[in-house]
């Protein structure tokens, strides 16, 4: 295709080639357009052989193995079942025997957490229902105490009564006894 260059030099700058455009064909249609591509592929596609099976027992059916021993043929085309082929690489990759056991394991861990889990649940419970019994045996522990001592202080209070009637009574003999039974020091 020739290109035809066309000057254009607006002033003050620098030229610069733009490409011009080749002129338009004439309208063709389609049948027209691409027959040369149709009249090459206006013969049938080649017939597959008899002794061709779709149903081979190896990887390749037997056409391809019989293309396989003698040079390439390019006439002819090899047959290969892709789906048996397939087929047969996926169950040679496969190898279910370590998912079986991955499995096992797996199912075997997570009943072993399960247990672990429903057994610290069960704890949890067990330790809930002690702390609620430690709570109210503090609660009775803290009642019995405040209870003592009252009756500690209402005690105290009599028997400093005793002792202040004792000593207006019998000053001699609360002197005797006090310095023969000194009073404890309160801390």
């Amino acid at each position: 295709m020739a290109s035809t260059y066309y000057q254009y030099q607006p002033t003050g700058t620098l030229p610069v080639n733009v490409p011009g455009k080749s002129p338009q064909q004439p309208y063709a249609g389609r049948h027209q357009r691409n027959s040369s591509a149709f009249s090459q592929l206006s013969a049938s596609p080649p017939e597959r052989p008899e002794s061709v099976s779709s149903s081979g027992g190896g990887l390749y059916s037997a056409a391809s193995s019989q293309y396989a021993s003698s040079e390439y043929d390019s006439s002819g085309a090899t047959s290969v079942d892709l789906l048996d082929y397939m087929n047969d690489r996926l169950s040679q990759a496969y190898n279910p025997v370590p998912l079986d056991k991955n499995l096992a394991r797996q199912a075997q861990m997570s009943g072993e957490l399960n247990a672990k889990n429903r057994e610290l649940l069960a704890l949890q419970a067990q330790a809930r229902a002690r702390l609620a019994k430690t709570r109210a045996n503090f609660a009775d522990g803290m009642k019995a105490a405040k209870d003592v001592q009252r009756d500690l202080e209402w005690t105290q209070k009599k028997v400093n009564t005793l002792n202040a009637r004792a000593a207006q009574k019998y000053p001699d003999q609360y002197r005797a006894a006090s310095e023969r039974y000194p009073a404890p020091i309160d801390y």
